[in-house]
């Protein structure tokens, strides 16, 4: 008797299929729900690798997200501030031009698939491209320095060394203007700009507080130390805070989220600065950490604490 002729084996053979059918029955369900999700509720994956897929959800329906080959084209031609370009791996023709644009302008480009820039962009023409326009212009490094001359008081800086959450960022404007800091610095690559969400968690505190951009970090630090500034980096391993010499022209180093201050721009640090953890939890959050050496800054410049 041959295979095919055994009922037992025929009978295997059948419920396998059977099986096999109701499988792919219900993945095609799961993936027609999945659009369908996606086309109600307008939350796309995020575009790249970024730490927080959450908060680039957001920016799905952020007026400064510019979709198209002629509108990102434009945005750059005309000066305006653009975060990020984000431009299929593939891409031709104009695509190429808007890239040789960018490039000589300094501007960020990530290249992606294409699958990327359809979740980002769902329903609408990308063309292959999208670019994040900044909420709002930024400062030079200097522009931070003059303004502390100009009030007549020591420099106040905090040095933003990859920090990625928006939320983060925004809170920490608000802290800084209600602190008294003269202005925020950001690196240019691998940390969050002045996005429409940061303008929202920053409750508008991103009007008051200057922000410059640098292409290096650590320059900065050697610039900010050319002038005169103490710099202190918030991390592990360091002097308690409280105990600290924090008067004078100085700034202060916050890292990002999860990595905290790199290792180079800790090494150019004059000192570090650690916040006491009595709890389980070994850290805190990066705007919560900031804003507690920006107001213990702030209570030692307005008399808040009589030193020997």
């Amino acid at each position: 008797m041959s295979k095919r002729d055994n009922p037992r084996i025929a009978q295997r053979e059948a419920e396998k299929k059977q099986k096999r059918d109701r499988y792919l029955q219900a993945k095609k369900t799961r993936e027609d729900k999945g659009a369908a999700g996606t086309r109600q509720t307008g939350r796309p994956k995020a575009a790249g690798r970024s730490r927080f897929p959450e908060r680039e959800e957001e920016r799905r329906d952020d007026p400064g997200l510019i979709i198209g080959r002629n509108p990102v084209m434009e945005a750059v031609k005309s000066g305006r501030t653009i975060e990020k370009i984000l431009m299929q791996k593939d891409g031709e023709g104009s695509v190429r031009k808007i890239a040789s644009m960018a490039r000589e302008k300094g501007l960020q480009i990530q290249y992606v698939e294409r699958a990327a820039l359809d979740r980002l962009c769902p329903g609408r023409p990308h063309q292959g491209v999208a670019a994040f326009a900044a909420a709002h212009d930024y400062c030079q490094l200097e522009d931070i320095l003059e303004s502390a001359r100009v009030k007549g008081e020591e420099p106040f800086l905090i040095l933003l060394d990859g920090l990625e959450d928006p939320h983060n960022l925004g809170a920490i404007m608000r802290t800084a203007d209600a602190a008294g800091v003269h202005g925020i610095v950001i690196p240019s690559r691998r940390a969050v700009g002045l996005t429409e969400t940061v303008a929202k968690a920053s409750a508008g505190a991103i009007e008051y507080v200057p922000v410059a951009k640098v292409g290096n970090m650590v320059s900065a630090i050697e610039k900010l130390k050319e002038e005169g500034l103490w710099i202190a980096a918030c991390d592990m391993d360091g002097q308690i805070y409280y105990e600290a010499e924090l008067s004078g022209p100085m700034a202060v180093v916050v890292g990002g989220e999860g990595q905290g201050v790199s290792r180079l721009v800790r090494e150019k640090c004059d000192y570090v600065l650690s916040i006491p953890m009595r709890g389980k939890i070994s850290s805190l959050n990066a705007s919560n950490a900031a804003a507690i050496l920006m107001y213990e800054v702030f209570r030692r410049r307005t008399g808040g604490m009589q030193e020997g």
